[in-house]
């Protein structure tokens, strides 16, 4: 079986630069095998890299890449471009780009693509791609939920427009973004820069750095009730009795736990085991080839709003027998069960609700 096709979604608030930013990722020779969903090809400003309309709706980019317009749902726009992919109505993609509207949750598109049966054997999650405009991003994340939520669910910042914005100013909302979401890494751009290609591709090299970043990622002090991070560290864990917390965990609180991160040592298993989900769903674990520093050990970030870090810790001590420290991230997956990894020794299953 082909490995399923990885999703990137690429998010941001209402005149970011989402569109903008994605245009000029697609002029990457790299990128070419690209596929890119977005909702109206006439709301959009990638008109300009449209050389040839194809059957439906879809169209062919400059370079090969793929535009498919949703006229319904997620689920129904994925299927249908798998579907012309296989009988070979579109040329051959490795990547999806999903252009999300400015105020749109990703949490409900990262669900699909992991809970749903008839999506997960050909596509899988990708990385979250958050852009924030350096100009009016303070005074966004001051008014919206969607902003904030954003944020929190992203794998890599993008922040658009520094050239236009004061330094200090830009200066005091990367400092802002860190706190809200210590896991992300943080990419200034103007118009001059050149955009790494990098930020739509899951190289595994991007992989093992993003998760050094976790092992050492500072959680900043926020105020209680909050959006803030939460960190949890141990020890080698029972890997039953951590899926039992976590499933708990989010069948309790899934709604108010926006994003969660993290490197887990599994007792009997010599490599760490990634974990990661939004809100209500856990993406499936998988491994790492190497511990990044060496050290085993298990470090979880959760990004989460209206939460009591100490009551997090003191559940983590009770489930697992083990102390919890640090400050952190909340989220996600309630329900969702977690399978166990690869190498896990015998009794390692997944945790119900």
């Amino acid at each position: 079986m082909t490995a399923p096709t990885p999703v990137t979604l690429l998010t941001g608030f209402l005149g970011a630069g989402k569109t903008t930013l994605l245009a000029r990722l697609l002029a990457w020779p790299a990128l070419r095998d690209t596929a890119v969903l977005i909702n109206e090809f006439g709301e959009v400003g990638l008109d300009h890299l449209l050389v040839a309309p194809l059957v439906g709706e879809v169209a062919l980019l400059r370079g090969g890449c793929v535009c498919c317009s949703i006229r319904g749902d997620l689920k129904a726009a994925l299927v249908d471009l798998h579907d012309r992919r296989r009988r070979g109505l579109v040329p051959p993609f490795r990547r999806v780009v999903l252009e999300t509207t400015g105020l749109a949750d990703p949490g409900p598109a990262v669900a699909t693509l992991v809970a749903d049966p008839m999506l997960r054997h050909a596509f899988a999650p990708g990385a979250v791609v958050t852009v924030v405009d350096a100009v009016n991003g303070a005074r966004t994340l001051d008014t919206s939920a969607e902003a904030v939520r954003q944020v929190a669910a992203a794998d890599r910042l993008v922040l658009s427009k520094t050239d236009l914005a004061p330094a200090d100013a830009a200066a005091a909302l990367v400092a802002r973004l860190a706190g809200l979401n210590p896991l992300a890494s943080c990419l200034p751009l103007t118009l001059a820069d050149v955009p790494e290609a990098a930020l739509l591709t899951d190289d595994p090299r991007t992989r093992a750095a993003e998760a050094a970043r976790w092992l050492c990622a500072a959680v900043p002090d926020a105020p209680h009730g909050a959006v803030r991070a939460v960190l949890i560290e141990s020890g080698p864990v029972d890997w039953t009795r951590f899926g039992l917390w976590l499933g708990m965990l989010l069948n309790r609180h899934g709604d108010r736990i926006l994003r969660l991160k993290g490197l887990v040592a599994v007792a009997g298993v010599a490599t760490p085991v990634v974990v990661q989900g939004v809100q209500h769903l856990i993406h499936p674990p998988r491994h790492l080839d190497a511990w990044p520093d060496g050290a085993a050990r298990t470090r979880l970030m959760l990004i989460a709003r209206d939460v009591d870090p100490a009551l997090l810790r003191r559940s983590y001590a009770a489930f697992t027998g083990l102390p919890g420290a640090g400050t952190g991230a909340p989220a996600a997956g309630a329900g969702a069960g977690l399978p166990a990894p690869a190498g896990a020794p015998p009794g390692a299953a997944s945790a119900d609700r």
